[in-house]
């Protein structure tokens, strides 16, 4: 088993996971109003209980609840937040796969009042999934205060709440300390926050989408630093914190590219976490010399694997992968996972159930292999 005290682990994944087939149908029931919202979770909660067995037999030292009571990975939250609702018109975001451009289409959001924390968001999600493990430690993903700025930028926020936006930041990240005081006193010890804004800011193309809404494109993502932070200063030593980064996983697709050169030693010198699980199944990520900013302590946590085919990678070239990393940052502060999760958005990426336990199993083996864990 892997010998690693605290998260993340040596073996390692991002957080969501395939829906299956009843779950979906069961939703669409719900839509429809063909059952209940009892009868829903209750089919959500039978799922969860099964997925979060299936990942303790691979052996993975972290489980998830597959993010399977989500829509999506960031928006089911932020909606929670008090003074932030969805907004009339439609935020379209182009992503890309191999065979071309699609675009995702979603309510967009309003900074309407003050922002506050009004309940524990996923306080109950995250109970359930907490009584549900034995042997791995329960984590929660949770979208990062960048989030609810990086899509809309000022125009999203009220004027007349917000004037300056520095008291936004104040409160925003207020709500999120709050937040996770309140997880951490519901026994949550495995906490991530989960950020593409910091992996897209690499990409010059959405630099130039921040200035065209009038943000600073150079500067941004210390700003989303400090306020990481900040929503991070008073949580117990009892909880980890590592934060994700992918250029957009929707169906397969990608929204955004660039290695991490232009963020990284603001990001891995500055950000307060444990451990940065960073995207690196292909080119668009760019090569492992950032990495040389990483200081002593922090882990990185490889995102090898792909989620978005089912093809299965080899050992080899992942240990070859894992080898070329470590020229950066010592061996013993690398872990592996998947660069993403397999289903952020209910739909899920284009490849089964089974070649998603392929891919897990194949990490907790190469993982054992590398770094010698039982």
């Amino acid at each position: 088993m892997d010998s690693s005290p605290r998260p993340p682990f040596r073996a390692d994944h991002v957080g969501s996971l395939l829906r299956p087939a009843r779950l979906l149908s069961a939703r669409q029931d719900r839509a429809a109003g063909r059952i209940t919202a009892e009868e829903l979770r209750a089919v959500e909660d039978d799922a969860i209980r099964e997925v979060v067995r299936l990942q303790e037999s691979i052996g993975l030292r972290t489980a998830t609840d597959g993010e399977f009571r989500r829509t999506s990975w960031h928006m089911d939250f932020i909606y929670q937040l008090g003074g932030i609702d969805p907004a009339d018109e439609k935020l379209t975001v182009q992503f890309y796969n191999e065979a071309g451009a699609l675009e995702f289409s979603s309510a967009a959001l309003r900074v309407h009042d003050r922002v506050t924390l009004d309940h524990t968001i996923f306080g109950d999600a995250f109970s359930f999934l907490k009584e549900q493990t034995t042997t791995a430690t329960p984590k929660l993903t949770i979208p990062s205060p960048s989030m609810v700025h990086y899509r809309g930028g000022r125009a999203a926020i009220d004027t007349g709440v917000y004037p300056e936006l520095d008291q936004f930041w104040t409160d925003l990240s207020a709500a999120y300390a709050e937040q996770v005081s309140r997880l951490a006193a519901l026994g949550c010890t495995y906490l991530q926050f989960d950020d593409t804004s910091l992996a897209y800011l690499n990409d010059p193309r959405q630099r130039d989408m921040v200035a065209a809404q009038g943000g600073d494109p150079e500067h941004q993502h210390e700003r989303y630093i400090r306020q990481i932070n900040a929503s991070l200063a008073g949580r117990p030593e009892s909880l980890s914190i590592t934060t994700h980064m992918c250029r957009g996983n929707f169906r397969s697709s990608w929204a955004a590219e660039g290695g991490y050169d232009f963020v990284a030693e603001a990001l891995f010198t500055q950000l307060d976490v444990d451990g940065f699980f960073l995207e690196y199944d292909d080119e668009r990520s760019g090569d492992f010399a950032p990495l040389r900013f990483v200081p002593p302590g922090k882990k990185v946590v490889l995102g090898l694997v792909t989620t978005k085919r089912g093809e299965l990678e080899s050992k080899d070239a992942l240990k070859r992968r894992i080898d070329e990393a470590a020229r950066y940052v010592p061996l013993e502060q690398l872990c592996l996972s998947p660069q993403c999760g397999f289903s952020s958005t209910v739909e899920g990426n284009a490849l089964t159930q089974e070649e998603q336990v392929a891919k897990l199993r194949l990490i907790v083996e190469t993982a054992q292999e590398v770094w010698g864990d039982k």
